[in-house]
């Protein structure tokens, strides 16, 4: 179980510090589409390096459809949560330092926090996006991850979801699908960054619960298994 938590407070100090440090660096330079790909790239690297330790949640939303749909322990999934958020306050504190006494220019303006209304959606509009954009990634998620799924490609195809969520969000909201994500910048940025955060605290998780829905009515039947991923769930067994 240590090892567990570890991974998950360090992959989630990672995703902060590398992935949202991408857009704190490089928004402006870098446009959105290279940003998109940090995050996409960052998140794969962490699942092919923590997954085996933990399953390199580093979102609360995964953990939470991971006990929503049975394949996790409330008190596993509880202190998963916690360790995210964690990791996520000390990557946020990392990219203020860097910022603040490191000399390096926020091209973001807000720690790459989060945000909605001004040239964005309202807060309805903002809402939305942030469900069904974490429904679809954190579905991806389950199905690549599920015993019926090919092993060895989970990485990429988890990576490769979160770059096209980020290409669709980064315009509306910065994109959190990420309670910790969002929460870890903001603590630091302050502001109305803090005060707007509630919103990306909430909708990732209602869109992990959907994501869990999705999963259950998308997944092979029971026992319509490949070769490989047999092989895979008799290993496990």
């Amino acid at each position: 179980m240590r090892n567990k938590l570890i991974a998950e407070f360090v992959g989630t100090f990672l995703l902060v510090l590398l992935a949202v440090g991408s857009a704190v660096s490089g928004i402006v330079t870098n446009g959105t589409v290279g940003v998109a790909i940090g995050f996409g790239v960052v998140l794969a690297a962490l699942a092919y390096a923590l997954g085996p330790t933990s399953g390199c949640h580093v979102n609360p939303a995964v953990t939470l459809a991971f006990w929503l749909s049975k394949r996790q322990e409330g008190k596993e999934a509880g202190l998963y949560v916690i360790m995210q958020f964690l990791g996520a306050a000390l990557g946020g504190f990392a990219l203020w330092l860097l910022v603040n006494s490191g000399g390096v220019t926020d091209e973001t303006g807000g720690l790459g926090t989060n945000a909605f209304g001004g040239e964005g959606p309202n807060a309805f509009g903002a809402f939305l996006a942030e469900v069904l954009l974490t429904a679809a990634f954190v579905g991806v998620i389950l199905l690549v991850t599920d015993h019926a799924a090919a092993p060895g490609f989970a990485g990429l195809a988890i990576g490769s979801a979160l770059t096209a969520v980020h290409l669709v969000g980064i315009p509306l909201t910065g994109t959190s699908v990420n309670p910790a994500r969002s929460l870890g910048p903001a603590l630091f940025a302050g502001g109305e960054s803090l005060q707007q955060v509630w919103l990306f605290l909430i909708a990732p998780l209602v869109g992990g619960a959907i994501a869990v829905v999705i999963w259950k009515i998308t997944r092979p039947a029971e026992g319509v298994l490949g070769d490989e991923g047999q092989e895979a769930l008799e290993r496990e067994v």
